[in-house]
């Protein structure tokens, strides 16, 4: 009965409303992994791919890297570079007029000769930022004496994966809760707009961000984008790295040729009214960060410190100045709202496919069309939506949906033909118990001559009438979907019924037929059917019992030559249930096993029960079912 519900569910709604609560309990996975940051890693590899992924953007010609590398420390032929030599580089670089300078090299021990003109500059070069590191554990002093606005920090934060996307604009100062600490890019960027006239403001909608010509900086919350419970150093704004793709982002000049007065002409172009950086851009000195949002890397997944403070300037400016978008997340209800579109997209496809193939091929496009729109937002707008959650789901729900459907398709097929093959033989039973019986009868008569004509033709109308009948019964067993039995009488049992009604029906209505010669000496007739608790067994095995009666039956009417008693009981005894049959006729004549014995036999094996069937002393034959209730159905 279960079996042919689920058939009619499946064929009616299809796979979808069976593979919906499993894909269901999919999303609200990926949601949990997602909330409590199981997902970081994934999102975090999807950023750095889709920025990477970019088209290549033109070198930004508003900031320029000195960098000191291994040919200049062998120049030099000092490590650190003394004071001296740091001293005359900015004085140098003052002469080209640039807007400001960041040191990016701590500072705040002399490295002797040249310490003492090295604070001289300081002091006469007011644009010029030094640094220092303000977070536990490796805190670094500045030089001494600095006014605050000559000071930023460069402290950076590494992600789980050691890899770096974030920079911190201000904090506040862990000595002083009183004055905030500002970084290195933002103290250059400050200085940048101010000489523009450009004022820096708090934000209108968000008054913990920066705001510069009415264009908000989007700051890293708590929980943003791919990120879960992110910690920013305690009070202050961290912005998300939207590195500029190119292989040279930003002119690079080495320390030699400033001090050797090499390209005058050219440097005094390419530095005029820039930010100049000036850093280690060597290994020795182990600033280097590592990143894969960068295609071709000269470290191969490295970024030196002072390139990095370089993108994050870079991007300021451009946002500001050139509408290049700031990279940013939807609020938190926006980002599972959109997870939740995308975990009921495979289960939509599913439901309007309705075919494996073609639910794999949509889910796939599914995928292609999810990455491509992750990517154009982040390329053109710089929105992080989340990615990675959703593809799991298209993924896992997509897949498992086609597996799924593989399965239940298999299953379908066993099933159709596992009902076809009972249709067999259940129409097998009722021709047999039926028509055949009225033919054999007929026939007997016929070749003895020993009835009228007329009652033959009585005989042969009756079976043309019983063979119409189960036509008529096929079709609504079709409907009915085996909740109906038809007996060989013609009678049609509702199965539905308790199990003892049904078989007082099948006992009744057959020991009435006439097309049973022996059926016509009986003169004493038992029936005794105890109530039988049916919750223990399906429709089908109400089926099968109740035809095992009126077989037995049919038996005693066919083969029971000179019975005159017969008795059919059901009896609960010894935690058994037994069907039984005993009639006072001539016994068992042939030892062949007919098919109506091979089937009761597997139908006693289906109930894990028992079947006999032998002759009685002095006369007599005993049909016995019997079988142990079993686990609820």
């Amino acid at each position: 009965m279960r079996r042919r519900i689920w058939n009619r569910i499946t064929q009616e709604f299809g796979l979808w409303s069976v593979a919906a609560p499993p894909g269901i309990l999919v999303l609200v996975l990926v949601i949990l992994i997602r909330i409590v940051g199981g997902m970081q890693s994934l999102e975090w590899m999807f950023l750095d791919t889709m920025l990477r992924l970019r088209p290549p953007e033109k070198p930004d010609e508003r900031v320029v890297i000195v960098g000191i590398d291994e040919k200049d420390i062998e120049w030099v032929k000092q490590y650190p570079v003394p004071d001296g030599k740091i001293a005359e580089l900015l004085t140098k670089l003052e002469t080209y007029k640039p807007l400001a300078i960041g040191l990016d090299i701590f500072k705040n021990v002399p490295v002797e000769p040249g310490g003492e003109q090295l604070a001289k500059v300081w002091q006469e070069n007011t644009n010029i930022i030094n640094i220092e590191k303000i977070l536990p554990p490796a805190e670094i002093s500045p030089p001494q004496k600095l006014p605050p606005k000559q000071i930023g920090f460069v402290d950076l934060f590494n992600d789980a994966d050691s890899k770096t996307r974030r920079y911190l604009l201000y904090t506040t100062n862990p000595k002083n809760d009183k004055d905030d600490k500002y970084s290195l890019a933002l103290q250059l960027v400050n200085r940048y707009f101010t000489t523009k006239g450009i004022e820096l403001k708090n934000g209108k909608s968000d008054p913990n961000t920066i705001m510069i010509q009415g264009i908000e900086l989007p700051r890293i919350t708590d929980n943003f984008g791919g990120y879960v419970g992110i910690n920013d150093g305690g009070g202050g704004m961290s912005i998300l790295m939207n590195f500029r793709n190119n292989y040279q982002p930003f002119h690079v000049i080495s320390l030699r040729d400033i001090l050797n007065d090499k390209n005058k002409k050219v440097y005094a172009k390419l530095l005029r009214d820039r930010i100049v950086l000036v850093g280690n851009r060597n290994l020795s000195v182990g600033d280097i960060f590592y990143t894969s949002a960068l295609p071709r890397l000269q470290l191969k997944g490295q970024i030196y410190g002072v390139d990095y403070h370089a993108h994050v300037i870079s991007q300021i400016l451009s946002t500001v100045i050139d509408g290049r978008p700031m990279l940013h997340s939807w609020e938190d209800m926006g980002e599972y709202t959109w997870i939740v579109i995308w975990g009921f997209l495979p289960i939509i496809i599913g439901r309007l496919t309705q075919s494996v193939w073609r639910n794999l091929f949509s889910v796939c496009l599914a995928g292609v069309c999810l990455f491509s729109y992750g990517y154009v937002m982040l390329w053109l707008w710089g929105l992080w939506i989340p990615v990675a959650p959703s593809l799991i789901i298209l993924a896992v729900n997509g897949v498992g949906l086609s597996a799924f459907a593989f399965y239940q398709h298999d299953k379908f097929l066993r099933s159709q033909i596992n009902e076809r093959q009972n249709t067999i033989q259940h129409t097998f039973t009722v021709i047999h118990n039926g028509p055949l019986q009225t033919l054999a009868y007929g026939l007997k008569h016929m070749r003895a001559q020993d009835v009228p004509y007329e009652q033959l033709l009585g005989q042969f109308e009756k079976l043309d009438r019983e063979i119409r009948e189960i036509g008529e019964f096929l079709k609504l067993e079709t409907l009915t979907k085996e909740e109906s039995l038809r007996l060989g009488s013609g009678l049609i049992l509702e199965l539905n019924r308790p199990l003892h009604d049904l078989l007082y029906e099948v006992y009744s209505s057959t020991l009435e037929r006439h097309d049973f010669e022996y059926f016509k000496t009986l003169k004493v007739k038992i029936r005794n059917f105890e109530p039988i608790d049916d919750k223990y067994l399906t429709m089908e095995q109400k089926r099968e019992i109740c035809l095992f009666l009126e077989e037995a039956l049919c038996n005693v009417g066919k083969h029971a030559q000179g019975v005159k008693r017969v008795q059919a009981t059901s009896v609960y005894a010894e935690n058994k249930y037994k069907l039984c049959v005993k009639d006072n006729g001539s016994g068992i004549q042939s030892k062949l096993e007919n098919k109506g014995t091979k089937h009761s036999k597997l139908l006693a094996r289906q109930l894990g029960g028992e079947f006999r069937r032998e002759s009685l002393f002095p006369r007599g034959t005993i049909c016995e079912l019997s079988w142990k209730p079993t686990k609820e159905v």
